[in-house]
């Protein structure tokens, strides 16, 4: 068994002795921030989309003392649609494109924290360069805390990260635009499910190109897509949330933690 896939085993191993955290406590007007990464670095960043692992660290930290409960996409349309009642703030933590960083260093510190994650793919560089493999997407996919949760799910990022509105224009729109979709949402879908445990309802738009856009939205929905995540910036929560344009905050390199506590309020 190759060494990397050996220590994955033996931190979940570790992880399912970790405390349960306690239940945040409640504050008037709770929403929700999604959180949008990178790569992460074990040195200083190196460029303005990458974050290192001390400044993630710090921000799990920052969302566990301030009591900002992690959720995912699904409790986030519960609370939308009033089935579940968000009493206190809460974040959804995000990664766009598939380094293989988050295999060694994202997946053990939210183990760590015991927070989940979502993890949209680039699909057509899953096993290339510096991505991760699909056996690592697997493992990450099939890992549980002790009660059976798995916290890691995985999201669409298209198959080849282009510029979807651009495309349009150059296609046309219309049925060629149509079939250019099928292929980066439609097929993207497919692959990544043939590789993960669960199906995939969740689209990263590359770039955050096309929010909003119509075409873009039903082909989305046709394929089986519940949630869009943009590039917008700005909180969600409110039953006037719109699933298919759901706005996020980027960490970058430079980054304040209290930036997120800014989004939601906290003074």
């Amino acid at each position: 068994m190759p060494g990397y896939l050996k220590a994955f085993l033996i931190l979940s191993v570790l992880a399912a002795g970790c405390t349960r955290m306690q239940e945040p406590a409640a504050v008037d007007d709770p929403r929700v921030v999604i959180l949008m990464y990178h790569r992460i670095t074990q040195a200083e960043a190196g460029n303005l989309y990458e974050r290192s692992a001390d400044e993630f660290e710090k921000d799990l930290i920052y969302l566990r003392d301030n009591d900002i409960r992690v959720i995912d996409f699904h409790e986030l349309q519960e609370i939308v649609s009033g089935q579940l009642e968000l009493k206190t703030h809460a974040a959804i933590i995000t990664f766009d494109d598939g380094d293989h960083s988050w295999y060694t260093r994202v997946a053990p510190l939210l183990i760590k924290y015991r927070m989940k994650g979502t993890f949209f793919l680039w699909a057509s560089k899953i096993g290339m360069d510096s991505f991760l493999s699909w056996e690592e997407v697997g493992l990450m996919s099939n890992y549980s805390y002790d009660g059976g949760e798995r916290p890691f799910s995985f999201g669409s990022h298209t198959m080849s990260h282009q510029y979807l509105s651009e495309m349009k224009t150059a296609l046309g729109g219309g049925e060629a635009f149509s079939s250019y979709l099928d292929e980066e949402l439609g097929s993207s879908k497919l692959l990544i499910e043939s590789h993960i445990t669960g199906s995939v309802d969740a689209l990263a738009l590359p770039f955050g190109d096309g929010a909003g856009d119509e075409d873009i939205i039903a082909s989305a929905l046709r394929h089986g897509y519940r949630f869009i995540r943009t590039s917008e910036r700005n909180i969600t929560g409110t039953p006037a949330t719109d699933l298919c344009r759901l706005p996020s905050l980027p960490l970058l390199d430079d980054t304040n933690q209290e930036l997120i506590g800014g989004y939601l309020g906290i003074e």
